[in-house]
C-alpha cells in the first residue's frame, strides 16, 4: 500500500561530530528522527515481525553509526544513516533529521536528508 511509513522519533545518540574545534573530542548528544516509507501490506496480513522492519534493529543501526563513526558535518552523518536504511530492499525511501541540542545557546540546529530507492 502506497504511503505506508514507519517512524522513529526522539532517538538520542552520542557521537563525535562537528566542524568547530574541540567538538569531536568528546561525545555529544544528537537527537534523530526517522521516517521510512515501506510497503506494510505483508505484515498487516501476517502479524509477523519478520515481514516488517524491526524497530530495535533500526535503532541499533542508527546509534551505532553515530557512536562508531566521526564526521565534520551532520550532512555526511545523515547520508550514512539514509544509506544504511536504504540497504534494506523493502525500504522505498528514508528521511533523517539530526539535531544538535547543545551546540547553540537559544537555538537547536538540525539537518534533514532524504533518500529514495532508484
Amino acid at each position: 500500500m502506497s504511503g505506508d511509513r514507519i517512524s522513529l522519533h526522539g532517538i538520542r545518540a552520542y557521537g563525535r561530530h562537528g566542524a568547530v574545534p574541540g567538538e569531536r573530542e568528546m561525545a555529544q548528544p544528537l537527537d534523530i528522527d526517522l521516517e521510512i516509507e515501506i510497503d506494510l501490506s505483508r505484515p498487516r496480513a501476517s502479524d509477523a515481525l519478520a515481514d516488517t522492519l524491526d524497530y530495535s534493529k533500526v535503532h541499533e543501526t542508527v546509534t551505532s553509526i553515530v557512536r562508531d563513526r566521526s564526521f565534520v558535518l551532520l550532512e555526511r552523518l545523515g547520508d550514512e544513516i539514509v544509506r544504511a536504511l536504504l540497504a534494506d530492499e523493502r525500504v522505498r525511501s528514508a528521511s533523517v533529521t539530526i539535531s544538535k541540542p547543545n551546540l547553540l545557546s537559544g537555538a537547536t540546529p538540525s539537518v534533514t536528508l532524504r533518500g529514495k530507492r532508484d
